[in-house]
């Protein structure tokens, strides 16, 4: 079954604004794909959260991936974020990751991604239809660009060009 979600940043820290945290986060959706059974049929990440429409291969659980994917971008983006000399954000965005990680008795240390996922079901063919289009009018209506298929981070490519984008899509 399709599902939607959309993992936000705490506080909605703008943290793919920068490439090479999204570049994290493709990579990733990748390995899950290669070796977790995730089937990502649409997607896009903006500058602070990620909108997906994805699903499983049986005996997978999609929960199961969710989980696996949120705790290894958040070590891995923390990380990178530690480690970029040029980052003029780094004190603040590591605050807050901790400061939230502090907050919430399931962390040992930080939190990047909220708690919640905003899980949807998607049990008509009008739900995913409608999330597609509003998933590739985001970058559009953000002003980042002017057609749907000209954003990098997105599946937008896929739907309205004829070009592949940087995840392989199971379509619709």
């Amino acid at each position: 079954m399709l599902s939607i979600s959309s993992p936000s940043v705490v506080q909605w820290n703008d943290v793919f604004s920068r490439r090479e945290y999204a570049d994290i986060l493709v990579e990733s959706l990748k390995h899950c794909q290669k070796e977790k059974g995730l089937k990502v049929h649409d997607w896009c990440i903006m500058s602070n959260n990620v909108h997906l429409i994805i699903s499983a291969t049986e005996p997978n659980k999609l929960s199961d991936i969710l989980r696996d994917l949120k705790k290894f971008t958040s070590t891995n983006i923390i990380k990178a974020i530690s480690g970029n000399a040029k980052e003029s954000r780094k004190s603040w965005m590591l605050w807050i990751f901790k400061d939230a990680g502090e907050k919430n008795n399931r962390n040992k240390d930080h939190q990047f991604w909220q708690q919640d996922n905003h899980p949807i079901e998607c049990d008509t063919n009008e739900i995913p239809e409608t999330r597609l289009i509003y998933l590739h009018q985001n970058p559009v209506r953000a002003g980042l660009v002017r057609y749907e298929q000209d954003y990098v981070y997105s599946s937008g490519i896929d739907y309205y060009a004829e070009g592949i984008g940087l995840i392989e899509i199971d379509f619709v």
